[in-house]
């Protein structure tokens, strides 16, 4: 696992890459499904759930067209860390967000493979298949030429 380490001036620091990294990296590891864990380099402390959180506020802040917690959504989430027995909030939505992930990968896989087999694909490859017969045939010696080859030189 990679660890990266946030100094008290703020900055993050990845030990596997001897450099400076951003909110913006950490986001292309989580991407990349690379994990990663930050802890303070003074205590050792785990502090990558905070620098979660601070990637989120980020995204939220940089593309407001991709916003997924509305002003309401965030209120119903510090009223359930109000309740006096909090519901099992984190686990439905781990879970249902890993479901989510997971039926919009196989819906792009059947959306590619769709296309793969539509009427334009298929004629598309059979145009590419019909040039490379006529280009192995235009580049290949027929069988009367080299019959002309050995006749001029007997």
């Amino acid at each position: 696992m990679r660890v990266i380490r946030k100094y008290a001036n703020r900055r993050l620091y990845d030990t596997q890459q001897s450099r400076y990294v951003t909110l913006e990296d950490l986001r292309r590891l989580i991407i990349e499904e690379e994990p990663f864990r930050v802890e303070d380099a003074k205590s050792g402390e785990d502090l990558t759930r905070t620098i979660l959180l601070s990637i989120i506020i980020e995204q939220e802040q940089a593309d407001s067209e991709a916003e997924v917690f509305s002003n309401d959504l965030l209120a119903q989430l510090i009223r359930v860390y109000d309740m006096s027995s909090p519901l099992p909030l984190a686990r439905y939505l781990e879970q249902g967000t890993q479901l989510m992930l997971e039926q919009q990968k196989r819906m792009q896989t059947q959306w590619q493979q769709a296309m793969r087999h539509s009427p334009i694909e298929f004629m598309r490859e059979l145009a590419e298949e019909n040039m490379r017969f006529w280009q192995n045939a235009l580049n290949q010696p027929t069988q009367t030429d080299d019959d002309e080859t050995s006749d001029k030189r007997s």
